[in-house]
């Protein structure tokens, strides 16, 4: 697992790789704590390198979120697999994330 972020037309962009799991997720947390303690606006999470999420994963980002909107931060998720988009769908994840189909169309607009 790996968490990559890059500046892009002033928004902060994370590329994660590999599993969102019970093993990766502290390390994921931590990377946006980081992010978090300097309140960070806008944030979009490429997620089209990531091959598994559980139900951890799942926790992890609801919490990024959750900690990004008590200081009026945005967080949009982008390049979901068909089989990750579909886990958002069954847990009714979708309603509460901004889920984008592609990197370039979470990044106009924000």
């Amino acid at each position: 697992m790996a968490v990559k972020f890059e500046e892009k037309f002033g928004l902060t962009v994370c590329h994660i790789e590999g599993e969102v799991d019970i093993t990766s997720s502290p390390d994921i947390k931590k990377a946006f704590d980081k992010l978090i303690s300097k309140k960070t606006p806008k944030i979009v999470i490429n997620l089209s390198r990531v091959s598994y999420v559980d139900s951890s994963g799942l926790a992890t980002l609801v919490e990024i979120l959750k900690n990004m909107r008590t200081y009026g931060g945005k967080m949009r998720l982008a390049n979901l697999s068909p089989k990750i988009k579909s886990l958002f769908e069954i847990t009714k994840l979708e309603k509460l994330f901004e889920i984008m189909a592609s990197e370039e169309e979470a990044l106009s607009n924000f």
